[in-house]
């Protein structure tokens, strides 16, 4: 299944929209209904969401429109999930006091996840073809 991925840039966006999709969900929904297990606040969850949402809008209009200069868009969005984990990264620093080990758990997880995807999607964009 990774092979068919890496050799169809088209399935990276896909797969980036629906992780992004499963992001949005988990931390607009499922956290804040359980936000004194994972301790961190509200606004902060569904600011993330909310960013989460823009990725996947933006992976999924590079999948359904799909360009044949496929790289610069490719680039953009490993270049933005890098970002958004080092602000995660910054939120967990900074709301470490109230996090709970569940909350760090979490934050940690879901950057791990994302910087494998990142590093998938960097290693499709050096790929000669």
């Amino acid at each position: 299944m990774l092979t068919k991925i890496t050799s169809n840039p088209k399935l990276v966006f896909l797969l980036d929209c629906l992780g992004a999709l499963l992001s949005a969900f988990l931390l607009g929904v499922a956290l804040p209904s359980f936000q004194p297990i994972f301790g961190m606040p509200n606004e902060i969850l569904y600011g993330l969401a909310a960013l989460a949402c823009l990725f996947a809008i933006y992976s999924f209009w590079n999948y359904r429109w799909f360009k044949e200069n496929w790289r610069p868009y490719l680039r953009g969005i490993a270049i933005v999930n890098l970002l958004y984990c080092c602000l995660t990264a910054a939120l967990v620093i900074y709301f470490r006091q109230e996090l709970t080990k569940w909350g760090f758990l979490y934050f940690l997880q879901e950057m791990v996840v994302i910087m494998v995807v990142v590093g998938l999607e960097f290693k499709i964009i050096t790929r000669k073809n």
